[in-house]
């Protein structure tokens, strides 16, 4: 941000530090003495007085860019925004010890966002949980009849989104909510139309299970090598678009199919996916994870399916 005239104001986009650059020295000089000196004088005293008044109002302008660069100034009230940042889609399914931790995560990230949650034909007592956010000004609930997958939730959720962007949130914990903002950055940026978030790009300790490991890479690498991309985890959870580009596109996969199938049009747009590193803590089945092999086939046919059509 630069303000001209008399100084100059520097926002730094990496660690918000504010410096005024050399302001040009303000200097005054007086004519020899003569009859019509008064007049003269006169005239140096307003514009001195001009300048001074200018000062005190730079003075007043950098003062409060300082307050905002520290936290101090005004801070916009998240909860009253009527066109959030962000939309978060969060498919649920049987989710009751876990979606509520996971809604009031995302409710707490320093940003605009709404958050819209799709239930989908729980029956665990999920349905009962998220009753505590019926009256919340940022939380939507949509609700499924029945269980139809991730990916009509998904469907439902992003179809009544409202942000500028559109981030997808698991509610089982697997993915902590505060990776949404490392994966919004390229967007906020405006470096692409599409971000995932890799847990491939940190050391492979924080996914200890082999045969998972393995499993991912052989799904990402046959998607690369039929979409002619690079990613290391087309699988990932979070995925992060415009708002327009996501809504553009229909999501004809009812379960986790839709992972390949968004990653294959969105390589037929030409849209360009960044990646970002994120953090993860895998569950086992015991523990709740849903996705077999019927969908690791299911996987493998919907790669093939929606590159070479």
């Amino acid at each position: 941000m630069n303000i001209d005239k008399d100084f100059h104001v520097q926002e730094s986009e990496t660690n918000a530090a504010i410096s005024v650059s050399e302001r040009p020295n303000l200097a005054v000089t007086k004519s020899t003495a003569s009859s019509s000196g008064a007049p003269h004088l006169d005239m140096i005293r307003s514009v001195e007085d001009r300048m001074e008044q200018s000062l005190a109002l730079a003075g007043e302008v950098l003062s409060s860019l300082e307050l905002t660069a520290n936290g101090q100034g005004h801070v916009t009230d998240t909860s009253a925004v009527s066109q959030p940042e962000v939309t978060v889609v969060i498919p649920v399914f049987n989710e009751q010890k876990t979606v509520c931790e996971v809604i009031d995560r995302v409710l707490a990230l320093p940003i605009s966002l709404e958050v819209i949650v799709v239930d989908d034909g729980s029956s665990d007592g999920t349905r009962d949980e998220l009753q505590r956010y019926a009256n919340h000004a940022r939380v939507r609930t949509l609700l499924h009849g029945v269980n139809q997958g991730k990916g009509a939730a998904l469907r439902t959720g992003i179809s009544q989104a409202r942000g500028e962007f559109v981030v997808i949130q698991d509610a089982d914990l697997e993915y902590d909510p505060s990776n949404i903002l490392a994966v919004l950055k390229p967007l906020q940026a405006g470096l692409t139309e599409a971000a995932y978030g890799s847990r491939y790009l940190l050391p492979a300790e924080q996914d200890r299970s082999l045969i998972h490991r393995l499993g991912n890479w052989g799904l990402t690498t046959f998607s690369n090598i039929l979409a002619r991309q690079s990613l290391t985890d087309m699988e990932t959870c979070y995925k992060a678009f415009r708002r327009e580009l996501i809504q553009s596109i229909e999501i004809e996969e009812n379960r986790f199919g839709f992972e390949p199938e968004i990653t294959a049009k969105l390589a037929r747009t030409q849209t360009q996916i960044c990646e970002v590193p994120i953090s993860y803590q895998p569950r086992g089945w015991k523990e709740g994870k849903k996705i077999g092999l019927k969908d690791l086939l299911r996987t493998l046919y919907c790669i093939v399916k929606y590159n070479l059509r």
